[in-house]
């Protein structure tokens, strides 16, 4: 007998759906034949379909920096990079997920770690990608020929179906989080990937202070005229010093989200618009003892804990957090922190946290909403 895709059959989830039509042999045969044909009647399946509200498969998650940052050390002495792998990346895997490497229905998070002399090799996808850098510094990573200097506090954003690669200067091992949306592009079967050179040039091994990116499009208010865009930022490094200084002047000057709350989202140059076309980039900081009101929105996101320590309320779960550490906040799940001191109270004073959502595909499909809770 042919079975719906989940492979339940239709009479039997109809037994457990409220206001079933009254169970006959016909209405048997009925579903019988729905099945034969892999068809599947509205009324069986509309409180999983059309939800009174957004039930999210992803589930609120915590994932400690120091254990990934362990078991990123030992991938880095066992596992080789290049062809084949490609990357030392280990990704975060929802728990609601069924097993993929999934954070969100549509986000993807790793920790990418490299070891000293070490060249991860060039390729390109269609996947719309990012680093942020939690500690260390000496990697670069080469976009189209152009090495970037990656270093602690910055974010790298890089649209996809650029070349990219990436070579450890330094002589430590470096660890950093990428970010992607390949759940997107997986479930709507848009990606493509090909491989790179084997070897970057030597001109690309060059570690400048500045890229050349950077020379071009890192001038807050000027646009340089002539200089092409992409279908994401041109801009390939937004540094640490610059997003402090606007978060510390923000709290200075009053402008905030909310009392002792500063927020700052990273935009593209050429448009205003969102870093990438599916995902959107913030930094916030609360301030010692200040507590963000619960929020909830459509879509998902998945934060770092750049610097300090607080708690974290997502849903009904709360954790304790500090430097390092990632958690997930599903749709339509109220999120709310607060700054408080850590352990060893060696930290900034202040909870920063660096948030990735989906928010970009929300809105351009006019599904996103947002609400206090």
């Amino acid at each position: 007998m042919a079975t719906i895709p989940d492979e339940t059959p239709v009479r039997l989830r109809a037994a457990d759906a409220p206001d079933q039509p009254a169970v006959t042999p016909a209405l048997e045969d009925l579903y019988r034949g729905f099945e034969r044909e892999l068809l599947v009647p509205l009324w069986t399946e509309i409180g999983d379909l059309m939800p009174r509200r957004p039930r999210s498969r992803a589930v609120p998650h915590l994932w400690r920096w120091r254990n990934l940052l362990e078991l990123a050390a030992r991938a880095g002495e066992l596992v080789p990079v290049g062809r084949g792998g490609e990357r030392r990346a280990i990704a975060l895997a929802n728990p609601g997920l069924g097993g993929r490497p999934f954070a969100t229905p549509t986000l993807w998070a790793a920790i990418q770690y490299l070891m000293p002399g070490e060249d991860a090799p060039e390729h390109r996808h269609t996947q719309h990608a990012f680093r942020f850098v939690v500690e260390g510094s000496g990697v670069w990573t080469v976009v189209n020929g152009d090495p970037v200097p990656m270093n602690r506090g910055d974010f790298l954003p890089q649209a996809g179906w650029n070349w990219h690669a990436h070579h450890n200067a330094a002589a430590e091992p470096m660890a950093w989080i990428d970010g992607l949306d390949i759940p997107f592009q997986y479930a709507t079967d848009a990606q493509f990937f090909e491989f790179g050179r084997d070897q970057i040039s030597a001109d690309e091994h060059a570690t400048p202070e500045r890229s050349r990116s950077e020379r071009l499009w890192g001038h807050a208010g000027l646009r340089p005229i002539g200089a092409p865009a992409g279908t994401g930022t041109p801009l390939l490094r937004y540094p640490w010093e610059v997003t402090d200084r606007a978060l510390a002047d923000q709290l200075d000057s009053g402008g905030t989200v909310e009392p002792g709350h500063a927020a700052v989202r990273c935009t593209d140059p050429a448009t205003g618009g969102d870093v990438l076309p599916t995902v959107r980039a913030e930094f916030h900081r609360v301030v010692r003892g200040a507590e963000t009101a619960p929020v909830r929105e459509t879509g998902s996101s998945v934060y770092t804990v750049f610097d300090g320590s607080g708690t974290v309320t997502v849903g009904d779960t709360t954790w304790t957090v500090t430097r390092g550490d990632l958690f997930v906040v599903p749709s339509w799940e109220p999120f709310s922190a607060k700054s408080e001191a850590g352990p060893s109270d060696s930290d900034s004073g202040s909870l920063d946290l660096f948030r990735f959502s989906d928010a970009p595909i929300f809105e351009a499909l006019r599904l996103n909403r947002r609400e206090p809770r």
